[in-house]
């Protein structure tokens, strides 16, 4: 019997139960989770928020349980982000000390969200969108990105010589009716084209305001001049084009 067995094994043909994984290629950067000692950026470097920060930190955690606070990582790292210039790994572990919670806490928070620069970053910090819509929208963003690398003799993801400019490319900026869009620092400059984009470089390099918002003239994102395909009067009331009956 064991040999019949054994033949029949040999003849006939199981489907395989063999399940095969497959895995994306590992992404070969790691800007997004992993800290690697600088000699401008390590746990070595004390950090503490100076007196005026102190007071705003006693602020926001008046906002917050005791039990609960926690979820004042954000704010405070957003404000030691502003005071030290980016989000070091001291500026975390301080902030860690104040809340009472495992640095690790604290690093989760800062590697998730795009908005904390881990690392040092330049005196204007250019966001440039370059996704769908405002790679479309005007003139495009890859004009837009030309401009900049050819004005300030950077790439993204680097800092000018003399740390005044820090070009990125970003997701999504949520201002997709005024693209191109780009920000600096926290203000947003909109409706770019290459001559404009020159002419924000210029006044910054120079020291000369500039001025948020839409660089074409429009008035926040209300239809550009010349361009009457969006609604510019009054709209149809209640019942417009409905039968009377209904």
């Amino acid at each position: 019997m064991h040999s019949v067995r054994a033949i029949l094994r040999q003849t006939t043909k199981v489907p395989s139960t063999r399940r095969f994984l497959h895995s994306s290629p590992a992404v070969k950067s790691d800007a997004l989770f992993i800290h690697r000692d600088t000699p401008d950026n390590n746990a070595n470097l004390k950090f503490e928020f100076n007196k005026e920060n102190q007071q705003r930190v006693q602020e926001v955690l008046k906002k917050y349980p005791p039990q609960y606070k926690k979820g004042a990582i954000m704010p405070l790292l957003d404000l030691g982000q502003r005071q030290h210039g980016f989000t070091s790994i001291s500026v975390m572990n301080e902030v860690a000390r104040i809340l009472e919670v495992p640095p690790m806490r604290v690093y989760e928070v800062a590697t998730f969200y795009t908005m904390f620069n881990r690392n040092p970053v330049g005196k204007h910090f250019l966001q440039l969108c370059t996704t769908t819509p405002c790679q479309l929208g005007g003139c495009g963003s890859t004009k837009i990105l030309e401009t900049l690398t050819s004005e300030l003799g950077i790439q993204p993801g680097e800092t000018t010589k003399d740390g005044k400019f820090t070009l990125v490319e970003v997701e999504c900026a949520g201002a997709c009716v005024n693209a191109p869009v780009m920000a600096i620092n926290d203000d947003y400059y909109e409706d770019l084209t290459p001559e404009t984009t020159k002419k924000l470089l210029d006044n910054l390099k120079a020291g000369k305001p500039v001025t948020p918002g839409p660089q074409s003239g429009r008035h926040t994102c209300e239809y550009a001049p010349g361009v009457y395909t969006t609604l510019n009067e009054e709209p149809y009331g209640p019942g417009f084009k409905i039968r009377d009956d209904l």
